[in-house]
């Protein structure tokens, strides 16, 4: 699941990572790059929340390949170049790559020890950072002595490949799929209803919405802005690769903190109020800073905003029916996905207006500090479920 996650946050990534070569190449304004997320999480939001019964009924293994096969479409698609194929490519792989988080949180809960839940979780979503690392390191790399074409193309063949090498698994953990489960319309509604109707989970959802809204944004403009302030996109990219690692390590230690010593609903508010202060800073940086010191802000900010998923996770799967975890997980996530639709979209378009990258990265940090104001006031786990 960890490896399956690593190249699915890859080819997720990879646009962003080699905007300014596609910009340059199709004659694309910098907005661009908030609209093609944008399209991308609102087919994951779609996607995860029909997703569940899916799941049930294939099992989670074959979801996972699933997932890379359409994941490597969307991706080979975007190469064409047209105003069409890139929202096709955002469409599909947007949506594809959706289901590989639900699917693995269906297999994990099903696996793990309860009590470890945030520390088992918080390892597998350490793929995230790990493919953003691969991408931030690799990619501009290869675009410049290969074209973005090609660097998009190898991401693709790298998930067929992958997709393949997880066929001999599907008869070891797919024994517990319904092979007579099927897909009803209905699911959209059940799925939310079950989310929204848990005091619980409705909060987990609001905090999915925040975390990834902004983590969506800064994984976005964090290259291009770099390069705005006097940064070359390789040199960007190796920013963006070393801050991200830190987010390996990072997401480890909040769940094993959050499995024995902290209240998860006190390390996500923790996380919240981190990350919202680390993108103010962010905001601030201009040419001339040190590099050490805009590094060192990055890292915060990776250490916050892209190290949360482990405990929300953890808490969704631990709050969820045992028989409904891929899709509450893939309710929640429909969250996140919102999240990752407005807020690139409303940087975009501040972007648009003021013509400030800073402007827009302090607006996208307002909700992760809601978030964790209203985090504290709670008395405790008790009062999340």
């Amino acid at each position: 699941m960890f490896l399956q996650q690593t190249f699915v946050a890859l080819g997720r990534s990879l646009p962003a990572v080699i905007a300014p070569a596609i910009i340059t190449d199709l004659h694309l304004a910098p907005a661009w790059i908030g609209v093609y997320f944008g399209v991308t999480a609102f087919a994951s939001l779609v996607v995860q929340l029909g997703c569940g019964s899916f799941i049930v009924r294939y099992g989670a293994m074959r979801m996972s390949q699933i997932a890379l096969v359409l994941l490597a479409i969307g991706t080979a698609l975007a190469t064409l170049g047209t105003p069409l194929t890139l929202i096709l490519s955002a469409i599909i792989a947007g949506g594809g790559g959706a289901v590989s988080t639900p699917a693995s949180s269906h297999l994990l809960a099903r696996c793990a020890s309860p009590r470890y839940l945030p520390l088992v979780f918080s390892i597998k979503q350490t793929a995230v950072p790990a493919g953003l690392l691969l991408a931030g390191m690799l990619a501009p790399q290869l675009t410049e002595s290969t074209g973005w074409r090609t660097t998009m193309l190898l991401s693709a063949a790298a998930c067929v490949v992958y997709a393949l090498m997880l066929q001999p698994l599907c008869k070891i953990f797919d024994t517990d799929r319904v092979p007579t489960r099927t897909f009803h319309l209905s699911d959209f509604r059940a799925t939310l209803t079950s989310v929204i109707g848990t005091p619980g989970l409705r909060a987990l959802s609001f905090a999915c919405l925040a975390f990834n809204g902004l983590q969506a944004t800064v994984t976005a403009y964090f290259v291009v802005y770099l390069t705005t302030i006097g940064y070359t996109p390789v040199a960007a990219g190796f920013v963006f690769s070393v801050a991200v690692g830190v987010a390996v390590p990072g997401r480890i230690l909040w769940g094993w903190l959050g499995s024995s010593y902290v209240s998860p609903l006190v390390m996500m508010a923790g996380l919240a109020l981190g990350m919202a202060g680390s993108v103010a800073l962010l905001a601030m940086c201009s040419t001339g800073w040190p590099t050490l010191v805009v590094g060192l802000i990055a890292c915060v900010l990776s250490a916050t905003a892209l190290s949360w998923h482990g405990i929300l996770l953890a808490e969704t799967a631990r709050a969820a029916p045992e028989d409904m975890r891929g899709s509450v997980t893939g309710g929640v996530l429909s969250f996140g996905q919102v999240g990752a639709l407005a807020l690139p979209l409303m940087y975009s378009g501040l972007l648009d207006v003021t013509g400030s990258y800073g402007i827009g990265f302090v607006m996208c940090g307002v909700p992760a500090l809601l978030v964790g104001v209203l985090l504290l006031r709670q008395r405790g786990p008790a009062k999340l479920y």
